[in-house]
This record gives structure tokens, C-alpha cells and sequence, in this order.
């Protein structure tokens, strides 16, 4: 009889709702248009219309970058989770 690996559903984490929370933030500013639909204040003579939007790019890909980073950790924290309980960790075989 061959084993199989179990599936377990996907666990929502602290650190996986912050991820989300990266991932969503920059839609939910770019998308709430009247908040910066005005001229005032200006930066260097660029309204702020336009200046709001650019200075989102930044912070879309600082925070993409802390999202990828969290994942990867999350990732390799339930991975040495998941192959230290696993039964061929403790016979030293593989589980085919």
C-alpha cells in the first residue's frame, strides 16, 4: 500500500495577513481616486494629483519587496516544519 503525503488546507497566519495587507494596499489607494484628486499640495512645482501617484510606485515596490521576503520566510519556516515531522525524516528513507 503506498502513502500518501496528507494535504492540509492552507493555515491563515499573522504573517500571511500582513502579506495580503502589502499586496493590497497600493490598489486600494490607487483605486480611492478622490482621495487625491487636487492640485494642493505641490512638490517642486508637480501637482499632487501626479506626485501622489509616482511616490505610490516606490511604496508598490517596497512593499511587493517585504511581501516576497515574508513568503519566502513563511515558506521555508512550514517546509523544515513540515520535514521535521514528517515519518522519512525519522527513518532516514524517502517517502515514495
Amino acid at each position: 500500500m503506498s502513502e500518501t503525503p496528507e494535504v492540509r488546507p492552507p493555515v491563515v497566519t499573522p504573517v500571511r495577513v500582513i502579506i495580503g495587507l502589502c499586496l493590497v494596499a497600493p490598489f486600494v489607494a490607487m483605486l480611492w481616486v478622490g482621495s487625491y484628486a487636487k492640485t494642493d499640495p505641490a512638490f517642486a512645482g508637480i501637482p499632487f494629483f501626479y506626485w501622489y501617484q509616482m511616490l505610490w510606485v516606490l511604496i508598490s515596490t517596497a512593499l511587493t519587496m517585504t511581501a516576497y521576503k515574508l513568503w519566502q520566510r513563511d515558506q521555508r519556516a512550514r517546509g523544515a516544519h513540515a520535514s521535521s515531522a514528517s515519518p522519512a525524516s525519522e527513518k532516514g528513507g524517502e517517502v515514495k
